[in-house]
């Protein structure tokens, strides 16, 4: 237990070293960058071994931590670690996670976290044989968490590849122009849902220019037009505003002053959780059903989906549960829900465009939801949009449930970190309570 671990210092335990100024950087270089709030970019050296942590040494990102499995650069930001007389590195990362590394920063004005004061740091710790038992535990739970974030960026882009094909670089309509026959991929009339070991079109993964899905039945394949028109869009297809694919709602807050208005019942959703999501399912604030009925209408029902058009600009998530949004963010209830996901991606191809048109002079970009529902989208017919949601459906089933899979995940995580880092719960006892959950 806790009180059986040796009393000590963070600074026998690790020693640190600060980094240094980041070297070039650019896509397809082996080595990740860490700054102070994670990685920043590639680059073709390494100052650091895999295993080191990386702690953010300065500003608004101050204490943060990271790990590299891989050799790194960690650049002038951020301070390296590496553990010492044998410590065993992972459990020193979950060790610091603990120890608030935020609140000692020292500076009046700028944040600053410097190697004295992370050195000094009372602490306890078991020996290195328990402490990688207890890594353990907690690698495990991070590790499955790692493994369903890769396998949705897979399932992303899988989905993503397919909506540029067809509605971007209008694969299927060139390969009609250019007297390309269609390839009997399917073997029945049911659209063919790719899967994951297998991307089934043309250039996909290495983003090749429009090839055509081979796997196009013969119903699904006589949907798409076989010229473009004037404009440069398929014949037949049309443009319309935003406000035409649904309504349009508003977000807002309800007032704060008022705590009856806030629990544990309705997601709040604001444009934090909306960075690096497709489903909104991880929502820190949330309000009660007495908040949420005093002001109904701003209810959005699942499915309906959210675009950030206040200060960040351009994020979009869909919801899987009724929902409110605060005012930075404008939400779509689609007309048809069944055609949810290709206005999914039409909308989130729209982020440049939001950007730009947002209040250019001003500190915060600004789009309104008048503004925002005058938009305009091309808009194919709604059979091909109902054929997109059939083909990909499964991929977006796989993507929610990983989310949520990896939200329980992290919550039996940081419920037994705290117990097993301090020595309260026994090592025997936190492997039986997973064993338990199946994990």
């Amino acid at each position: 237990m806790g009180g059986e671990w040796a009393e000590t210092r963070v600074g026998n335990l690790l020693s640190f070293a600060n980094g240094r100024s980041s070297p070039e950087r650019a896509d397809g270089l082996p080595y990740p960058v860490y700054g102070s709030n994670g990685i920043i970019g590639y680059a073709s050296e390494a100052n650091s071994d895999p295993g080191t942590i990386i702690i953010g040494r300065v500003g608004s990102y101050c204490g943060s931590l990271y790990q590299s499995p891989q050799k790194c650069w960690v650049t002038d930001n951020a301070i390296r670690a590496v553990a010492k007389n044998g410590n065993d590195p992972r459990f020193l990362y979950y060790l610091l996670g603990t120890l608030a590394l935020n609140s000692r920063r020292a500076g009046s004005g700028q944040p600053l976290l410097n190697q004295d004061i992370l050195s000094s740091i009372p602490t306890s710790a078991p020996e290195p044989t328990e402490q990688r038992a207890i890594a353990h535990i907690l690698g495990t739970l991070d590790d499955k968490i790692e493994l369903n974030r890769r396998r949705n960026q897979t399932l992303e882009a899988m989905a993503r590849a397919l909506f540029k094909d067809w509605f971007v670089d209008f694969g299927p309509v060139r390969a009609k122009m250019e007297g390309r026959a269609r390839q009997d991929g399917a073997r029945s009339g049911q659209p063919r849902t790719p899967q994951a070991s297998d991307l089934p079109w043309p250039g996909a993964e290495a983003g090749a220019g429009a090839q055509g899905d081979p796997y196009l039945p013969a119903d699904l394949w006589q949907l798409f037009p076989d010229r473009l028109d004037d404009e440069g869009k398929p014949e037949g297809w049309v443009q319309q505003r935003v406000g035409d694919i649904g309504a349009i709602i508003c977000g807002k807050t309800p007032p704060t002053k008022k705590a009856e208005y806030y629990g544990d019942d309705v997601p709040f959703i604001t444009i934090p959780e909306m960075h690096g999501n497709i489903f909104a399912t991880d929502v820190k604030k949330r309000l009660s059903h007495h908040g949420a009925q005093s002001q109904q209408k701003k209810t959005l029902p699942p499915r309906s989906i959210c675009v950030s058009c206040i200060a960040t600009l351009g994020l979009v998530v869909i919801t899987t549960e009724p929902s409110q949004t605060n005012q930075q963010i404008n939400s779509v209830i689609p007309h048809q829900e069944d055609e949810t996901y290709f206005w999914y991606w039409t909308l989130k191809n729209l982020g440049e465009e939001i950007k730009a048109g947002g209040s250019g002079g001003s500190v915060l970009g600004n789009l309104s939801t008048g503004r925002f529902s005058e938009l305009r989208v091309n808009a194919s017919s709604r059979p091909l949009r109902l054929a997109y949601n059939a083909r990909v459906e499964n991929l977006f089933s796989q993507i929610l449930a990983n989310e949520l899979e990896s939200q329980s995940l992290a919550q039996l995580r940081d419920t037994l970190l705290p117990k097993l880092i301090s020595g309260e719960l026994r090592i025997a006892d936190a492997e039986r309570f997973m064993e338990e959950r199946a994990v």
